[in-house]
């Protein structure tokens, strides 16, 4: 049995959650957001609250129960207080700018690299750290880790792109004999 199935998702009153067929519709002024549970559960929308129930007690059925409880949670987070990942950039001469929805990146190599953001992304550079804000945890996951990509930590010096919370294992340079 899922434990995580079973908990109810409740969303604030500002949240218009409706459903058509398989198809989930959370709304929150502008941001709207669709879940296509493709059949593989059931749920039913009571008030504020969302529930899930899985259709049968196959290992798959069981699965989709907890993994669509916790897509729909995230989505209720993400319309509510929203997601952020921040970014590091080091290394001499790394730098991060934002013109409208393109985030230049200059990272050593000879030509600068010029990202186009998704619509649902937000971005800011501040000295050194780039600040990406969403309501959609998958695709701002996904951008940073694009662009982290682009010049992944090394582990002598730490040059690169890594996420603040992240850390680096260092290793010891080489030694010359004496």
């Amino acid at each position: 049995m899922s434990r995580i199935g079973k908990l109810p998702v409740e969303f604030a009153a500002d949240i218009n959650v409706s459903s058509n067929g398989n198809v989930i519709t959370f709304a929150k002024g502008k941001n709207s957001v669709d879940l296509d549970t493709k059949g593989n559960v059931a749920f039913t929308i009571e008030g504020n609250t969302l529930t899930f129930a899985n259709l049968s007690d196959a290992k798959d059925h069981r699965a989709f129960w907890g993994t669509y409880r916790a897509l729909a949670a995230n989505i209720v987070t993400g319309l509510t207080t929203g997601y952020t990942k921040q970014l590091e950039i080091n290394g001499v001469g790394y730098r991060a700018a934002v013109n409208g929805k393109v985030l230049n990146l200059q990272l050593g190599f000879s030509n600068d690299i010029n990202y186009d953001l998704p619509d649902v992304i937000e971005a800011s550079v501040e000295k050194n750290v780039i600040t990406l804000k969403s309501h959609d945890k998958q695709t701002l996951g996904q951008v940073a880790a694009e662009v982290r990509s682009f010049r992944p930590p090394e582990p002598y010096k730490g040059k690169g792109v890594k996420y603040v919370e992240e850390h680096i294992v260092r290793k010891a340079g080489k030694t010359s004999k004496k």
